[in-house]
């Protein structure tokens, strides 16, 4: 006598059958799922058909970054071994929030075998937010060492994809390790202007002040990449010297540089960069007028979580 499915199975058979419509609020249930539903899932994977499977592994990506109660992280490891290009990226991705130190195998896996620069790539962001609670002491040092011999192993090798190095340069930026800055320095005067982009970008990731010279020249940078990143990277350095030079920056051509100005001025934060921000939000400009909202509401948070002036 057949045994009758559980509930569970029947759900995971409705969301992965091509011929029923994918409904958001069914993939929720996917959240933590038991080693039992785990191996249900996978079956079924295989007879869905790629298409539908991008459109579950897309569907719990947007979920897991809406709402942080769902848990979709089994699922997302078991998707690193697909076949298909565009779901190993999107399982990567699912996992780029993730702290849990039983990820950091898969992924470095994942960045030193993958087979697609694009996933590799992915795999290197993913690492970022490990290099950083590496180095506040988050980690055990097993995890901080494999995380960076992986990263040093990426940027080492010279026929690797440029992006794949950017990804992997700004990952590892964090990490107060011998060759770091070193690596950094070296990106910085590379002729290859992404992966100068990333070295600015990961000089405010590494936090030393050491670099708030480089990066405030490159404020007055022709291209705006580069003065994006710069305007990025003071903010993570909490530079109040450069808060002059950023406030100019909030009337730059490129709205983007504008927005990445505000933010930062309010990462610094003190009593000149409440000034601007207090000015920038009566601006007729209504997407600056946000901005400097948002960065101000940040800015008083820090100060005082119970703040009530805005």
């Amino acid at each position: 006598m057949t045994a009758e499915a559980s509930p569970k199975s029947l759900l995971i058979a409705d969301i992965l059958d091509p011929n029923k419509h994918l409904k958001a609020s069914k993939l929720a249930l996917l959240s933590d799922l038991s080693n039992n539903d785990l191996q249900v899932l996978k079956l079924a994977w295989a007879n869905s058909g790629t298409e539908r499977q991008q459109q579950v592994i897309s569907g719990l990506v947007h979920l897991s970054e809406t709402d942080f109660r769902l848990n979709f992280t089994n699922i997302f490891l078991f998707c690193l071994g697909d076949p298909d290009e565009q779901i190993r990226r999107q399982a990567v991705i699912g996992l780029e929030i993730e702290e849990d130190e039983a990820v950091i195998a898969p992924l470095t896996k994942v960045l030193k075998e993958d087979r697609s620069a694009s996933v590799r790539a992915a795999a290197a962001t993913s690492l970022s937010n490990f290099s950083l609670l590496a180095e506040l002491g988050k980690l055990a040092t097993v995890h901080t060492d494999k995380i960076y011999s992986t990263l040093l192993q990426v940027l080492d090798n010279q026929a690797e994809n440029t992006e794949v190095k950017r990804q992997a340069l700004e990952a590892i930026a964090p990490l107060s390790k011998p060759r770091v800055k070193e690596l950094i320095e070296h990106a910085y005067h590379s002729k290859d202007l992404k992966l100068k982009a990333s070295a600015i970008y990961a000089m405010g990731r590494n936090c030393d002040r050491a670099w708030l010279e480089p990066l405030l020249s490159e404020l007055s940078n022709s291209k705006p990449e580069m003065r994006y990143n710069a305007a990025a990277a003071l903010g993570e350095l909490g530079a109040e010297e450069a808060v002059p030079q950023l406030s100019k920056l909030t009337t730059d051509e490129d709205v983007e540089v504008q927005e990445a100005a505000i933010k930062a001025i309010g990462e610094i934060g003190g009593d000149q960069a409440k000034k601007i921000l207090k000015r920038l939000t009566k601006t007729q400009n209504v997407r600056i007028c946000e901005a400097a909202t948002a960065a101000l509401k940040e800015l008083l948070l820090c100060e005082d979580p119970l703040s009530q002036e805005i």
